[in-house]
């Protein structure tokens, strides 16, 4: 055989060769991530600086940098099962040193918004947390909802035989308006909806998560599901990757205050709520609290400790190095702790005046608000902390040493490998 036609033969049959991969866009993902991110994400380069500068980015198929990737390509389903994009908590570190300025710190916090309105019961609800012009009526329901209750109150407390006492001694006396029966009933029921949906969306999260790992070939850790959910929640509450940033590591302190303080102030709620019903309320511990009351002063501390981490988010966002980065589901929800708070202060004041009715007034704009806060955490930032939680849970209890694209994705990593593989690996 001639030289020539040893060169004309072909190098390997069309069999061996790796099978191409078909990659079909989500072009309203890639719009609002375009939106949200000001296409920042489409300046990528795949330069791998961003996942070099993560503090928590695992050896093993490190992020930021095929998110990035992913993103560029619009493949939604591929982000909403990654797991990866629960590590990140926008320090912004790899934004800094990125050299084209494609700020994945800011794209991985949309994407995230994004998950969780995909995922969120009803979908509905997500989609209006998102968007500005929603804001009269997402306040307007829980108005409405609580101004309907009051018009019922006594029709239900005449068919039930309850009374209602005041005492003028009292500084909190407002129960006669207010009563706790109904505010507990109200409180109680549409806050066990908000539950329910926050379980419906985190078991479809999860489902995604399984699906995504078996189709990457992860296999069980060996770690039960209850340990690694404990070790989740403590990552979670200890803020422990939060703490390995470096360009933000200001931004621990605020949420440290602002996550600490809601606790408290949680504690306290579920104490009031609990009044009649729980056997260690007695003597002072009985509602309504004095102003020395010791939970009355751990609310009272919880609230300044909430204020004081907005006070300091609200100073990095318009003053900081990534002032510019934040966007309107950050501003909302951080406006809405805020008016929370305040009004609750401003109740508690107007109360020790005795001004009539303007305490009454404020009580019931705090209760708007707060109510808001609570029947809409599953679709705001707050439910950042169960999807976080769940992402890191699935990654103790899988092995993720055992990937079958681990191999494909340090090819890329490294340079080799030709075209066809690294898109295979990355897909």
């Amino acid at each position: 055989m001639s030289d020539r036609q040893e060169s004309s033969q072909p190098v390997s049959a069309p069999s061996e060769r790796p099978a191409a991969v078909r990659i079909e866009p989500d072009v309203d993902f890639i719009r609002v991530l375009s939106q949200e991110s000001s296409n920042t994400f489409k300046l990528c380069m795949q330069c791998g600086t961003c996942s070099v500068t993560c503090g928590v980015s695992p050896e093993r198929a490190p992020f930021p940098r095929k998110e990035m990737a992913w993103a560029t390509w619009g493949l939604k389903d591929r982000l909403v099962g990654d797991p990866d994009v629960w590590f990140c908590h926008q320090c912004n570190d790899c934004s800094t040193r990125c050299p084209r300025g494609a700020r994945p710190g800011d794209v991985l916090a949309s994407i995230r918004q994004v998950i969780i309105e995909s995922f969120s019961f009803p979908r509905f609800l997500g989609r209006w947390i998102r968007k500005p012009q929603f804001i009269p009526l997402l306040l307007a329901i829980p108005a409405v909802l609580l101004a309907l209750a009051l018009m019922v109150k006594e029709p239900v407390e005449a068919a039930l035989g309850i009374s209602t006492t005041s005492a003028e001694r009292i500084v909190y006396s407002y129960s006669s308006f207010f009563p706790h029966w109904l505010l507990n009933a109200l409180f109680l029921f549409f806050g066990a909806l908000a539950f329910l949906a926050a379980v419906a969306g985190i078991r479809r999260f999860w489902r995604v998560l399984k699906d995504h790992g078996a189709e990457h070939g992860l296999i069980p850790s060996g770690k039960g599901l209850g340990a690694s959910i404990w070790t989740a929640l403590k990552k979670s509450v200890t803020h422990e990757n939060f703490a390995s940033c470096t360009t933000e590591n200001s931004r621990l302190l605020p949420h440290y205050c602002v996550f600490f303080g809601f606790i408290a102030l949680l504690m306290v709620t579920f104490w009031v709520i609990t009044n009649s019903l729980n056997p260690l309320i007695q003597g002072t511990f009985v509602y309504p609290f004095g102003f020395w009351n010791p939970l009355k002063l751990l609310a009272n501390i919880g609230g300044i400790a909430v204020i004081v981490g907005c006070g300091m988010m609200l100073f990095n966002r318009l003053y900081g190095e990534n002032a510019s980065s934040s966007t309107y589901s950050d501003w909302s929800f951080l406006g809405l702790i805020i008016l929370v708070v305040v009004t609750g202060f401003a109740t508690e004041f107007l109360h020790y005046a005795r001004l009539e009715p303007h305490r009454h007034v404020v009580y019931f704009v705090h209760l708007v608000f707060a109510f808001a806060l609570i029947v809409y955490l599953p679709y705001s930032k707050f439910a950042h902390f169960l999807y976080r939680t769940a992402a890191l849970a699935f990654v103790e209890y899988t092995d993720r040493s055992a990937a079958r694209t681990a191999e494909g994705v340090e090819a890329i990593q490294s340079g080799k490998g030709s075209d066809s593989e690294a898109a295979e690996s990355i897909a």
